[in-house]
């Protein structure tokens, strides 16, 4: 059985289809890539997974369960955590305590806990705190724990993203275009911090338009185009696919 699947799925917007009756699945353990030109249907089939939109038709399947339409904050606390295209960090608040911010949703202490700092609080707080140790470390951010996140160079504000939602123990992880705007060092960083989530046990979906990334990372990938699904298989299929190249370019050259 897929780990998350989404069966027949469509999605308007008035007069427009976002999505029109896409079939995927995803496998546990896989980096799966999702391309597609700008418009294909990418972020808003990452929106209905997670939540933020409701599908006109069709399911989203995790672990066995449907999850179409429920709200954000039941998916993610389902295990399907997501990051934005726009970083999407607290810019005045330090890198260690973005973390600690990250893990309100595996948080069981309430408020009276908090104003009392109650024993459970107390507990809760100190087991955060080694967690987000541990997650600075794994994602090499141990130097940068007490800048303030607004500080950080760009290339690390994408690795502090990745971080803070692995404070939320995902079991899978949406990647919304993690590699926009960076260089070729900060990218192939990034792609070692992604293959080393991976190795954790997580389940990743990439949207990525860095080509090289995607092909060197992805075990499988699918095209979007215009809400339907072009193709999908193994990137030396995808790349060499005539259809695929006259979508992106227009030309058959490669697109890796």
């Amino acid at each position: 059985m897929a780990l998350l699947a989404v069966a027949g799925l469509t999605k308007h917007f008035g007069g427009v289809t976002a999505l029109e009756n896409l079939d995927l699945s995803l496998e546990p353990g896989e980096i799966f890539g999702l391309i597609g030109p700008n418009g294909a249907g990418k972020t808003t089939l990452f929106n209905v997974i997670t939540g933020f939109e409701a599908p006109t038709a069709g399911r989203v399947i995790f672990q066995g369960t449907d999850i179409s339409g429920l709200p954000p904050h039941r998916i993610a606390n389902a295990g399907v955590i997501r990051t934005y295209q726009k970083t999407s960090v607290f810019p005045q608040l330090t890198v260690l305590e973005n973390l600690l911010i990250g893990r309100h949703r595996r948080t069981s202490a309430g408020l009276t806990d908090a104003l009392f700092r109650t024993g459970r609080h107390r507990a809760e707080h100190a087991a955060d705190r080694r967690m987000a140790e541990g997650t600075l470390a794994f994602l090499d951010l141990q130097r940068e724990r007490e800048w303030r996140a607004g500080a950080l160079p760009y290339g690390l504000l994408r690795k502090l993203e990745i971080a803070i939602a692995l404070m939320a123990e995902p079991i899978v992880l949406c990647l919304d275009e993690p590699a926009a705007g960076l260089n070729p060092t900060d990218t192939h960083t990034l792609r070692e911090a992604i293959a080393r989530v991976r190795t954790q046990g997580v389940t990743i979906i990439l949207v990525e338009h860095n080509m090289e990334l995607v092909m060197n990372l992805c075990e499988r990938i699918a095209v979007l185009n215009f809400g339907r699904k072009l193709m999908e298989g193994p990137p030396a299929v995808v790349q060499s696919h005539p259809e695929v190249v006259r979508v992106y370019l227009g030309e058959a050259v490669s697109l890796a």
